[in-house]
């Protein structure tokens, strides 16, 4: 469904002939995401007769929709891809997006059915708490309906999809929570968490077991044998690069009084603050047509009441079925017209103040209305905006001429120019090394960016020595390079390594001979030899004894992973074990107790059913509960859906 506004489309790039630039179009696009401009964006794709891409109980999932969704998915996509999709890859894609939006729809549909609903206050302060849609931590209408148009929403859309979302979200979140948690599992979880156990421990290290005979030739041939890949080096290059970035061509962009005026004149309809109104409500819920009937009739009496003088607010809170509003009289507080569904807001902007309506049907069901208050629209002046408009028109004219430095570098490169300094004095550009860029793993400051590691070692790139790019690294830099040494891939010799070998065969047999003696002492504590008595014998330092908890970080990862694996310990009845640890070293503990705290009904066990750790035991239910409402929702797709694409 619907993703946080303030998410950002990712780019994606490529080198080679003018054929490629698209894909730069592309991270423009996405560049003026990054600086945050407020101008409108749309999609105006055609496809043909059909109106709809799939049927779900007979409503409607809109063609623009789904195209819409799919070129806010796409840079991503290719980014993800290398820069290119695949036939294959763009039919599963695109099927998985149709998929998830009927799956969304059906979901909203049921939830309907079963009486869930979203009033508008609720609505109102879902839109005002998205924090894309605030300026200093307050809700800001422009920079909401700002925001709105750069993703291609408008007001309706956003609203209707933000409606659905809280209703999928009540629907699966009570599945989650009432179905298969209770408050027994919540204790018995809880106790397990909280848990701590009695330890005693001694770690051994390799080094104290080794003993004295040399290594032999024959062990360290068959060692560097059997681990050659440990002693590969990787294929390197000395990289030459140069990089331009949207800071760099910040500082030679100037916004003239000219363009702030023209561009004030031009966008002065998004400086208005629109009419807002205040008002409140008593709904009569309809959630079976069957009840339709009698929530008009009621809904009726009540307005007949309040037309002979009743208090409005009391009868909002004995009647009204928002029992959000109605604990406060009814009162919805200040909105605009795109906040509430399309009836309840037309009717509320064709009222006078003080006014009361006569019961409106909406999808909720049936509304009387008061109209407590009007907060006419008022306009900002230029002077008023002109920080926003500087900020804005610089953004979007760096991001202008990023995209144009791009493409005159790769002109630049397309007629033949094979210096780098020329291109950096040229374009201002700033110029580095590295000593040694390995294949793969890449190196500092560039990174390991896939593009860049395949251009660096591409036969253009070793064999020319041309300069390649340029190529972006993230969305707010573009790099070129050269390669000025090449370094194939090579095994490090025998001799080269021979002492690291001898070593690690000391700490493999120091290892082994630890372990063994561990497994000894874990046989002699099972006769009544104590901990202290073996611990002296292994020359190795007692730790504890002490209680220590699941989440401990006092001691080995291993230990504390092996000392919660094992059976609980009991009076008499002691666990104790050898593994091995990191490093080589050899871990031998014995656990002798265990404790948790009382446990009684609070707030830990509601908090347990969002906890990460406990996610396992509700997803699966809520899948399952996915799958049986798509088992009986009827649905039709259209085969042509992406016929355009």
């Amino acid at each position: 469904m619907l993703q946080n506004i303030g998410d950002k489309l990712k780019g994606t790039g490529t080198t080679g002939g003018k054929g490629h630039r698209w894909v730069w179009y592309a991270i423009l696009g996405a560049l003026i995401l990054v600086f945050a401009l407020w101008g409108p964006y749309s999609l105006n794709m055609s496809f043909g007769q059909a109106t709809y891409a799939a049927k779900v109980n007979g409503e409607e999932i809109p063609l623009q929709q789904i195209s819409r969704e799919w070129q806010d998915q796409l840079p991503a996509l290719m980014q993800e891809s290398g820069g290119q999709l695949s036939d294959l890859q763009r039919e599963i894609y695109q099927q998985q997006l149709l998929d998830s939006a009927v799956r969304g729809l059906a979901i909203t549909q049921y939830a309907t059915k079963l009486g869930y609903a979203v009033t508008p206050q609720r609505l109102s302060e879902a839109v005002q708490q998205e924090q894309a849609f605030q300026i200093d931590g307050k809700f800001n209408l422009q920079a909401a309906r700002a925001r709105l148009a750069t993703v291609g929403l408008t007001e309706q859309m956003y609203a209707d999809e933000r409606r659905n979302d809280l209703l999928t979200s009540d629907l699966l979140g009570s599945v989650g929570v009432s179905n298969f948690f209770t408050s027994a599992e919540g204790k018995r979880i809880l106790s397990l968490l909280d848990e701590e156990r009695e330890l005693r421990y001694v770690v051994l290290q390799p080094r104290d077991f080794e003993g004295k005979e040399p290594v032999a030739a024959e062990a360290i041939e068959a060692y560097y044998q059997a681990h050659t890949a440990e002693f590969n080096v990787p294929e390197a290059v000395q990289l030459a690069y140069a990089e331009l970035s949207l800071a760099d061509v910040a500082d030679r962009v100037h916004v003239t009084d000219e363009q702030l005026h023209a561009r004030y004149e031009r966008d002065k309809a998004t400086y208005e603050r629109p009419e807002t109104r205040r008002a409140s409500h008593i709904l009569i819920a309809v959630n079976d047509p069957s009840e339709d009937a009698g929530a008009l009739s009621k809904a009726q009496g009540l307005y007949a009441q309040i037309k002979a003088g009743a208090d409005f607010a009391k009868l909002a809170k004995e009647n009204s079925t928002d029992s959000g509003s109605a604990a406060k009289g009814g009162d919805l507080g200040w909105a605009g017209r795109e906040v509430y569904v399309k009836e309840f807001g037309d009717k509320l902007f064709s009222m006078k103040e003080g006014e009361v309506s006569e019961p409106v049907k909406t999808e909720f069901g049936y509304h009387i209305i008061r109209l407590d208050g009007i907060r006419a629209s008022e306009g900002r002046s230029f002077e008023d905006v002109r920080a926003e408009l500087t900020a804005a028109l610089r953004n979007e004219q760096t991001a202008t001429l990023f995209g144009e430095q791009q493409d005159q570098l790769q002109e630049r490169l397309e007629k033949g120019v094979n210096s780098l300094d020329e291109l950096v004095k040229e374009f201002g550009m700033h110029r580095g090394e590295i000593a040694r860029f390995e294949r793969g793993a890449g190196g500092l400051p560039l990174g390991a960016d896939p593009e860049l590691n395949r251009d660096v070692f591409s036969d253009t790139s070793l064999t020319q020595r041309r300069v390649g790019g340029p190529l972006p690294l993230g969305e707010d830099r573009m790099v070129i390079f050269q390669v000025e040494g090449h370094s194939p891939a090579s095994t490090k010799p025998l001799e080269q390594v021979r002492a690291q070998i001898i070593d690690d065969i000391k700490r493999e047999r120091g290892s082994e001979a630890a372990y063994a003696a561990a497994e000894q002492a874990v046989a002699d504590l099972g006769k009544g030899t104590s901990f202290a008595q073996v611990a002296a014998r292994l020359k190795g330092k007692v730790q504890g004894p002490q209680f220590v908890g699941r989440e401990s970080t006092e001691l080995p990862a291993e230990l504390r992973d092996a000392l919660f694996a094992a059976a609980r310990p009991a009076p008499g009845r002691a666990v104790r074990q050898a593994i091995h640890v990191a490093d080589g070293a050899v871990a031998l503990f014995e656990a002798t107790n265990w404790r948790s705290q009382p446990l009684s009904d609070n707030p830990q066990i509601a908090q347990l059913r969002s906890d990460r750790e406990l996610q396992r035991y509700t997803r699966r239910d809520i899948q399952a509960y996915m799958q049986d409402v798509m088992s009986s929702a009827r649905i039709v797709k259209n085969p042509d859906a992406f016929a355009q694409f």
